[in-house]
């Protein structure tokens, strides 16, 4: 007779058959015009935040003999008070406000679903862990940020885990949810039964129902981070003024507005069509990912 802890239960049928879905899903996903269309303009962005410096002039340097020339003139998106291009500081802010966003996402998915995980299958950490999670959350999250900027200083890696800290819960409470549903499955059960250690437990059938959900939030805290990215450092208390970024472009603009509005109007025009196609992705795979939304569509 054979001994059911050395004989590891095979991978559910439900899991299996998810597994395979995914796969399909993906190719149903490069039809949704949602993930298409606001991909490609994600795609052009990148492109022109990785290779757009090469083609452009150094975003800090002087030339006061051009401040606040309008477009076309002395530059395509005109020149700032100090005589910068603004053209070169919007790719460059470009870049700050892509990192960010991904490295926020990234970060915050991979520490939520560990804890959603634990806190989701294991009861005694439940209780801890989302009392810690619902004080995070309890906290106001550019209030958080500032604050812990002020204390460490304003550097890029600063603003990212400031940001980070406040999306974690999201996180969490999102697996958390899916891991009690999960778990009185079955064939959860019957691996339970057959002596199957936690560990893989979690990973061979509890940790494939959270990616369609996860991707989904990550899409959501991609465009989240870069709008508090740009509030910080509109309110100068984000990336320092040496690295341009789209908040801070903006804040140095808003006194000159009403003289040079294009100082403004470009960063702002720029952040607010990526943030769009963010979340326009983000619904294109919701609706994909999801199953009752997905059969409601056919």
């Amino acid at each position: 007779m054979s001994n059911p802890a050395t004989n590891p239960v095979p991978p559910s049928p439900v899991a299996a058959a998810a597994a395979a879905k995914d796969i399909s899903l993906a190719r149903i996903a490069l039809r949704n015009r949602g993930v298409f269309w606001g991909g490609a303009i994600l795609v052009v962005i990148g492109l022109f935040a990785i290779f757009g410096p090469l083609f452009t002039l150094d975003p800090m340097t002087l030339n006061p003999t051009n401040r606040l020339k309008p477009p076309g003139g002395a530059g395509l998106f005109g020149t700032d008070m100090l005589g910068r291009d603004v053209y070169s500081r919007v790719i460059s802010g470009a870049q700050v406000s892509l990192i960010v966003g991904l490295f926020v996402a990234i970060v915050a998915v991979a520490v939520g679903l560990f804890l959603g995980l634990i806190a989701g299958y294991i009861r005694l950490a439940d209780a801890l862990i989302m009392r810690l999670m619902d004080g995070l959350m309890s906290i106001p999250a550019i209030l958080l940020a500032i604050a812990m900027i002020s204390l460490s200083g304003a550097t890029l890696g600063t603003v990212v885990l400031a940001i980070v800290i406040p999306e974690i819960p999201r996180v969490v409470r999102l697996v958390r949810s899916v891991v009690l549903t999960v778990r009185e499955e079955p064939y959860v059960e019957a691996a339970i039964s057959a002596g199957t250690r936690v560990p893989t437990i979690l990973v061979r059938h509890v940790l494939p129902n959270t990616i369609a959900p996860l991707i989904v939030q990550a899409t959501y805290i991609c465009g989240s981070a870069m709008l508090t990215e740009s509030i910080l450092g509109f309110l100068g208390a984000g990336i320092p003024p040496e690295i341009p970024s789209w908040g801070n472009i903006m804040s140095e603009g808003r006194t000159f507005f009403q003289l040079t509005p294009w100082i403004i109007f470009f960063p702002g025009i720029c952040l607010a069509v990526t943030v769009l196609a963010v979340n326009v992705v983000g619904d294109g795979l919701r609706d994909t990912l999801d199953p009752r939304i997905a059969r409601n569509m056919r």
